[in-house]
């Protein structure tokens, strides 16, 4: 079988992220949902459960605008499922941190975030889903590299 040009390779990789996107997505909606969170909610309070950061540090993390993070932080601060703390670093640049309230809903999903990694697991065979974490965040570096180069 002859190999497709860079060009037809593009493309295909872009739909195929776009789609696994959109599947990603739905299937977050569904995992956040009874835990009276949204996908996107379930995202920004994520990238803080570990390490408080500012908006700006969470969009940069999720590749995600900035503008869309801070509506979504101040949601989440207005629901009462995180707050924002002074940052040390840069007075303007508050750090957004979850509540108890938001670790609890984000505890929430655990298990069928699990459920979802398990199964996933078991059909791709876990050597397969390493290698494809690793061929993501492969080409990711590289979008980012040929972005700021």
């Amino acid at each position: 079988m002859p190999r497709a040009d860079s060009g037809e390779l593009l493309s295909g990789t872009a739909l195929a992220v776009f789609r696994l996107n959109g599947q990603f997505l739905d299937v977050a909606e569904a995992m956040a949902r009874p835990a009276g969170l949204t996908a996107a909610w379930w995202q920004v309070l994520g990238a803080v459960l570990y390490e408080p950061l500012p908006v700006a540090g969470i969009a940069r993390a999720m590749g995600i605008t900035r503008q869309s993070v801070q509506r979504i932080a101040d949601l989440l601060v207005a629901k009462g499922l995180a707050e924002y703390r002074p940052n040390p670093a840069h007075a303007r640049a508050k750090l957004l941190v979850p509540t108890e309230a938001g670790r609890a809903a984000v505890a929430r999903i655990d298990p069928a975030h699990q459920d979802l990694a398990d199964r996933l697991a078991a059909r791709l065979g876990p050597d397969r889903f390493a290698e494809i974490l690793d061929a993501l965040t492969d080409l990711s570096t590289a979008m980012s590299d040929l972005a700021d180069g």
